[in-house]
């Protein structure tokens, strides 16, 4: 019964596409992290640690159930709050995670329509796709006119677009001012996931949909996540009031889901005071990822301009992503490493992230590593 598994494990790991879990201590061993998504350094805060520690000794260590079904507390109304007020969204619902919130948007929205997603997404927009059972049409990344074609050919009344803001490994970013105008020429949605741009994009880390200045626009719906620049965990629909009674009267991720725990409830919380009393912090990050790249591009390394704090080092194959990822730990950085089908064959990649709080002595370590990648 079980052969299947195994061959299929055996046909992974001769193409170097096995994964494995590996356990670390607080302190990522000693190594310096250049693989978290922790963009603003806000994760180890001690700020953030003694909101989430006063916030349990109040409210406990879960939620205990549905937010329809035990109520839903004070402290997530307050989140919800400050994170439309911070991003100038109508409104906002918490979710126990990104990902969740992603699949309650797409899922729930585009049911009934025709959901038009870049080819980029991320996993969470592509199951969440899957699950609208909507009929989907995927585009060629960042390709205006194939989603001008989809939309002007469809037979739907409806029509939803999805996209990364910041996509998770390239690092580019979507052209949201764009895609706005196709949507309210077609009469559809726009669904912008800012997983990787809220707290880096925008002079005060507010993302894309409000750097583009369209933070006012009905038809547009924002989804975030609290476990990158906001050091926390779970995540958000940011959008119109009809958009947040939908999610909250059908959303199926939101309806049979715990709700999110009060300790990352008050530890986002935090976060977003921290934003807007220190503005500069998404500038830092950004110019941590600009010098990362730089460096990279003088060692001859494959890379691009980054829009937030994604940098991606293209390598190839999966065992020269692996190699170099090895390399990388054995001179003291830690860094993400991406093999398909995280990535398309033959762009296996690191995965660097810039964080705010990165030194001049830790740029020094991170070159020192790329080189010894570049050179082997």
């Amino acid at each position: 019964m079980l052969d299947r598994f195994r061959t299929a494990a055996a046909d992974r790991r001769a193409a170097g596409l096995r994964r494995t879990l590996w356990s670390r201590g607080p302190d990522f061993d000693g190594l310096l992290d250049l693989a978290s998504n922790d963009y603003l350094g806000l994760a180890r805060d001690p700020r953030l640690v003694e909101a989430a520690v006063a916030a349990t000794r109040r409210w406990g260590t879960g939620s205990t159930g549905s937010r329809l079904v035990t109520g839903t507390t004070s402290l997530h109304t307050e989140l919800e709050r400050a994170l439309a007020d911070f991003c100038q969204a109508p409104g906002a619902l918490v979710f126990s995670s990104g990902y969740l919130a992603n699949l309650a948007a797409v899922a729930t929205l585009g049911r009934g329509a025709v959901v038009i997603s870049d080819a980029g997404n991320h996993a969470s927009i592509v199951d969440a796709c899957r699950l609208s059972r909507a009929r989907v049409v995927v585009t060629p990344h960042k390709d205006l006119p194939a989603m001008e074609k989809a939309l002007a050919n469809r037979h739907e009344e409806h029509a939803v677009l999805v996209t990364d803001a910041v996509f998770s490994v390239d690092g580019d970013m979507a052209d949201i001012s764009a895609m706005s105008a196709l949507a309210v020429r077609h009469g559809a949605l726009l669904i912008v996931d800012e997983a990787h741009s809220l707290g880096v994009v925008g002079q005060q880390g507010q993302g894309t949909v409000h750097s583009s200045g369209l933070f006012r626009e009905s038809h547009i719906v924002r989804t975030i996540t609290l476990s990158k620049s906001l050091g926390s965990q779970g995540g958000a629909v940011l959008g119109a009031p009809e958009v947040i009674e939908t999610l909250i009267d059908t959303g199926r991720s939101f309806i049979f889901d715990t709700g999110l725990a009060p300790g990352p409830v008050a530890a986002a919380l935090t976060a977003v005071d921290i934003l807007r009393n220190q503005p500069d912090l998404p500038g830092f990050a950004r110019a941590r990822a600009s010098e990362l790249a730089a460096t990279a591009r003088e060692l001859g390394l494959e890379t691009n301009h980054p829009a937030g704090a994604v940098v991606p080092v293209v390598l190839g194959a999966p065992e020269a992503a692996l190699g170099a990822a090895a390399t990388c730990a054995a001179h003291g950085v830690r860094v993400g490493c991406f093999r398909p089908p995280s990535v398309p064959d033959g762009r296996s990649c690191l995965r660097l992230t810039a964080r705010a709080n990165l030194s001049s002595d830790d740029l020094a370590v991170i070159r020192h590593a790329l080189t010894a990648v570049a050179e082997s």
